[in-house]
């Protein structure tokens, strides 16, 4: 068996990934670009893990190999069923033990070159561990910092369209970031998939150019950035986006008019905020939702919730945001790449060390 092992540095040698853990487990997280052909369901492993401790480890074993051998044959005739004579697999579940190793042996009987990935998912799990906290230090960042509602996110979208390099937390963690940041029909990533995400950006990315970023706190919903990024994002350098109060109000009620959909969860997300600003304000923000008086929620949300929030926190976190550049933006406005293209030329201008496109 040990002439069928490989390491991860070896992946690129392959023509397809099989993850052969439970639909569960890939969900939770997985190699990129792998697909998932189970070689037992969800129920069938807790099944044989209770046999194990209840009954014994051989009834166990001798139940779990009969129900890995159906799913590896209907796996065969079809998941498999295509592919050709000179396909050659890599194939790994948790520990690269049982499971892949009962995949890997049985398609190398057949005549593919079949391989199993040694130490499994875990092997993977540890080197996204590994690059969290190494990669985020090879590149400089360009912190986008402004109050809620100033387009911070629709600029960083118009950079990335004009060539610039730039990391959406926000769209990998799925959730806008804010008491109200979650996205409607699109729950957020677990742990491992956003970590996972992360890596594959940060590899993507050139270290001879800086990488735009929003300023973000240590965690985006029920999402935690990595220590290393959250420390060189604080450490960089800003720009200060700023927009007229009346525009970041249209651009809340442009973001935010989905949470008029289901109003019940809307007073329950504000209500999270009673400890806060009292149980009398709280009231009278659900009154608000009651009476679709839309514009007066936010008015008092920015003035009363979201502008001292970003007072406490941003100016404490990021060191360097009182010598920031200053930009003026109108996030609502058809010429957001034009504006994105000024801005680079304004930091352009302010430095020539910055290799900017």
């Amino acid at each position: 068996m040990k002439s069928l092992l490989v390491t991860l540095d070896q992946i690129a040698e392959f023509d397809e990934i099989v993850d052969v853990r439970t639909p569960l487990e890939f969900a939770e997280d997985h190699i990129p670009g792998a697909i998932n052909a189970p070689v037992l369901s969800n129920e069938e492993r807790v099944i044989i893990g209770t046999m194990y401790a209840q009954v014994s480890p051989f009834e166990a074993t001798r139940q779990g190999a009969a129900m890995v051998s159906r799913n590896i044959a209907a796996h065969l005739e079809t998941t498999f069923a295509d592919r050709p004579r000179n396909w050659r697999p890599l194939i790994y579940c948790w520990r690269g033990g049982k499971r892949s190793g009962s995949m890997a042996t049985w398609l190398n009987l057949i005549g593919w070159r079949a391989r199993q990935l040694d130490g499994g998912y875990k092997t993977y799990r540890r080197k996204v561990v590994e690059l969290l906290d190494t990669l985020p230090r090879q590149f400089s960042y360009i912190v986008l910092a402004g109050h809620t509602g100033s387009g911070k996110t629709r600029l960083l979208n118009a950079l990335a369209r004009a060539d610039a390099q730039t990391l959406d937390l926000e769209a990998l963690a799925a959730h806008r970031g804010s008491i109200l940041g979650t996205l409607p029909n699109e729950p957020q990533p677990t742990q491992k998939a956003f970590d996972t995400a992360l890596v594959g950006a940060l590899r993507r990315f050139d270290p001879k150019r800086p990488v735009f970023v929003e300023a973000e706190s240590r965690r985006i919903g029920s999402i935690a950035l990595p220590a290393s990024l959250t420390e060189q994002i604080r450490r960089a350098s800003c720009v200060a986006v700023v927009t007229e109060r009346d525009e970041r109000i249209r651009l809340l009620l442009e973001d935010y008019a989905h949470l008029f959909d289901d109003r019940a969860l809307f007073k329950s997300q504000l209500a999270r905020l009673v400890e806060l600003h009292g149980r009398a304000r709280i009231g009278e923000w659900h009154k608000l939702i009651d009476e679709d008086r839309r514009v007066e929620l936010f008015e008092q949300l920015i003035d009363l919730h979201y502008d001292p929030a970003y007072a406490r926190s941003t100016g404490k976190h990021f060191a360097r945001l009182p010598e920031s550049t200053r930009f003026a933006l109108r996030p609502t406005g058809a010429d957001l790449h034009e504006q994105a293209c000024a801005l680079l030329a304004q930091l352009h201008s302010a430095s020539n060390e910055i290799a900017l496109p």
